[in-house]
């Protein structure tokens, strides 16, 4: 920032004008986030988590993480610190990399905005391969983690 800003001050300070400005309209979503989360692990017991996602809960958790994971939106720098609350709630390897990837890469949300500007039959491609390809690499991590 120190080299940006004695390259051109007025540039740098236009930057963090902008960075700030995204910044403040990204806390009161990521807040809302924290706090849902905080409750979340507030409220479920390592046992309850053992049950829902945990290793025992074999497919049919790794499908309900996929399906909360494709349906929330939540930032990576959120989701990884969460993954890693679950995980030492009990939750399964498998079923926590299955959630953070149809987290990251599955936009059920999002999907009228990309439809808009990609395409119906685009958006339904693209969220279908990454919901198939979270599993493929859960399994891949399920056998090199667990």
């Amino acid at each position: 920032m120190v080299w940006s800003s004695a390259r051109d001050a007025r540039k740098t300070r236009a930057a963090l004008v902008k960075a700030w400005n995204s910044f403040a309209n990204i806390m009161p979503d990521f807040a809302v986030v924290l706090g849902l989360i905080g409750i979340m692990l507030t409220y479920l017991s390592p046992n309850v988590v053992a049950v829902i996602i945990g290793k025992a809960s074999g497919l049919g958790g790794m499908v309900l993480a996929s399906i909360v994971g494709s349906v929330t939106l939540i930032p990576g720098f959120v989701a990884f610190p969460l993954a890693a609350s679950l995980l030492k709630q009990g939750a399964g390897v498998m079923q926590i990399a299955v959630f953070v990837s149809t987290l990251m890469m599955v936009g059920i949300v999002t999907a009228p905005l990309e439809t808009k500007y990609f395409g119906r039959r685009e958006t339904i491609i693209r969220n279908s391969s990454s919901f198939i390809f979270s599993f493929i690499v859960a399994a891949v991590i399920g056998v090199i983690a667990g």
